[in-house]
């Protein structure tokens, strides 16, 4: 499964990497995921929110949630998120699958 990890740097991991701005975190990441059981798919920059990563990784759903963990627990990253990233065909299942279920869910109040 396809994951999309989002994270925002903390001052103290900006400044970590001013100190060597040549560092290749990708070998950091690659290695974690790997560790996992996982494979790194590619890593971006963002600045949306401010400079951060964006990681694509392929990996199971509790390799995910931990790899996850992980970066969540340092010093160095915020505003950590994961999201499943689905692929054409998995989006069309999904849309199938509401229109099938959709009758049996009665919603509060009816």
């Amino acid at each position: 499964m396809l994951f999309c990890l989002t994270a925002n740097y903390t001052h103290k991991g900006l400044e970590a990497m001013a100190k060597n701005p040549n560092a290749n975190r990708r070998e950091a990441v690659e290695k974690m995921v790997t560790a996992a059981g996982g494979k790194l798919v590619d890593m971006y920059g963002t600045i949306a929110e401010g400079p951060g990563a964006m990681v694509i990784f392929d990996a199971d759903p509790i390799a995910a949630a931990a790899i996850t963990g992980v970066g969540a627990s340092t010093d160095g990253l915020h505003n950590v998120k994961l999201q499943r990233l689905y692929t054409r065909d998995e989006v069309v299942a999904v849309r199938q699958k509401r229109v099938q279920i959709k009758g049996s869910f009665k919603p509060p109040g009816k």
